[in-house]
């Protein structure tokens, strides 16, 4: 009888930590995954990205959710600079001094250090921003379009740095 109850125990942690990991799903129920791909920098894997959208087209346009799994430590700090560089590439002269202060504020508000294995989602929401979820909950909301549109950019640009990475999440090479 003990171990029936330890049993049950252990399974209803286990559906609640499931149900938790998957808390973003409430904003983006049809999600399915387009596609996956792995950030390396000089032979060393630093995460794993999935994209996840509603349809088999993706359309920028439209809600989706980026899910990020870390292999590395990163600092906040890091996460935060690698941003707004790749921000300031990608937007050039359309970002004040002031516009960038406001990104990074919302950036160090949402995000964490990292370690493996740790998760950060990012769900965009179409005409409204994004939220950021980890593997547990929501951590913030930022309504602020341009600041949605130039960090997912990061990943989905034409432009991005990491092009064969796009390609992947988008679907378009496996």
């Amino acid at each position: 009888m003990k171990s029936f109850f330890i049993t049950l125990l252990f399974c209803s942690v286990a559906v609640s930590a499931s149900v938790s990991a998957q808390e973003w799903r409430k904003d983006l129920p049809q999600a399915q995954l387009l596609g996956s791909g792995e950030f390396t920098w000089w032979g060393l894997s630093i995460y794993t990205a999935k994209l996840w959208h509603p349809h088999t087209n993706f359309n920028a346009d439209e809600d989706f959710a980026l899910e990020i799994t870390y292999h590395k430590n990163i600092s906040r700090e890091r996460f935060v600079d690698a941003s707004i560089d790749e921000m300031k590439r990608l937007q050039g002269n359309k970002l004040t001094p002031e516009l960038i202060q406001t990104w990074r504020n919302y950036m160090q508000k949402s995000f964490v250090d990292v370690k493996p294995g740790d998760q950060l989602i990012g769900v965009k929401l179409a005409k409204r921003g994004v939220r950021f979820y980890n593997k547990e909950k929501l951590i913030s909301e930022i309504n602020d379009e341009p600041f949605t549109q130039a960090f997912f950019g990061i990943w989905l640009d034409p432009r991005s740095k990491d092009q064969d990475l796009r390609s992947r999440i988008l679907g378009k090479t496996k």
